[in-house]
């Protein structure tokens, strides 16, 4: 409804597919090759943590990806499975390879319940599954194939931006991520405490609609009060939406920066006007990879 404000959270993944959140639990489908046209208004605030509002409505910084003021943040990071503190989690983790592009694999955890959608919120372009059980043998495990595989733990959000253009068919993604996964196998020192999974390889291509996807001309650095995001969606990957601005650019917008902003309906005539950033120089290769 026209001049209907409503307060984001975000791009999320549900059922395979990209949404954008909203304060309140709904979530409005994101649908490629339709247009998309917003104005962020009423300045952007905490949203708090893990179903909780901020007790101050605090301020948020437009370029913070987190979208949350210190305070919550801590309280976020507290209670995270990276900060190992339920070491008595009952609950099984999983370990994954996810791939990103060639020659870019990190290794992470998941809870089981969750499922896949860890990796669609990272922008995983492939994965597959390399064992399950208790929290802390699966961060254990993380820890010794970061360590003998020499991959990260973490990818940053440029890295895989820049790698989503030109990639090789599902079949190349499928052949580099095997054969790690069978260099893991491998490795001594997990298979105790953690049980292994076969190898079955997972693809989000079309799940994020990368095929064809051109090298993007710039990224959203920040939202502002008043100003207009406008174009038609070409393709989704972790929080990100990759865009086809009116005057023919490919921009990023990275959804994180969303989170907070009262958004309302914008007309798809409207000129973009939130500031847009230079793509960030990658380098080349993954280093260490094998």
């Amino acid at each position: 409804m026209a001049g209907t404000v409503w307060r984001s959270g975000g791009v999320g993944w549900a059922g395979g597919s990209p949404g954008l959140r909203w304060w309140g639990g709904r979530v409005s489908p994101v649908a490629y090759g339709r247009e998309l046209a917003f104005r962020a208004v009423g300045g952007r605030a905490c949203a708090g943590v893990r179903g909780n509002p901020c007790p101050t409505g605090a301020p948020v910084p437009g370029r913070s990806t987190g979208g949350l003021c210190p305070a919550c943040a801590r309280l976020d990071r507290a209670h995270s499975v990276a900060a190992d503190t339920f070491a008595d989690d009952p609950r099984p983790y999983r370990v994954y390879l996810a791939w990103f592009g060639t020659g870019t694999v990190k290794v992470g955890i998941t809870g089981e319940h969750r499922g896949s959608v860890r990796l669609l919120e990272q922008g995983a372009v492939a994965f597959c599954w390399l064992g399950r059980g208790p929290l802390m043998a699966a961060r254990r495990t993380e820890e010794v194939l970061h360590q003998a595989l020499g991959v990260p733990d973490r990818v940053s959000y440029e890295r895989k931006r820049a790698l989503r253009a030109g990639l090789p068919d599902a079949g190349a993604r499928r052949a580099e991520i095997e054969e790690l996964y069978g260099r893991a196998l491998g490795v001594t020192g997990w298979g105790e405490t953690l049980d292994a999974l076969p190898f079955t390889p997972y693809d989000h291509g079309d799940a994020f609609n990368l095929s064809s996807l051109p090298p993007p001309d710039g990224t959203v650095t920040e939202l502002v009060d008043g100003g207009v995001v406008t174009g038609r969606v070409r393709a989704a990957a972790g929080p990100d939406l990759h865009l086809l601005a009116p005057d023919g650019r490919h921009l990023v917008l990275d959804g994180r920066l969303l989170g907070g902003w009262g958004l309302e309906r914008g007309g798809e005539d409207e000129p973009w006007s939130v500031p847009v950033g230079a793509v960030p120089e990658t380098g080349g290769e993954q280093d260490a990879l094998f």
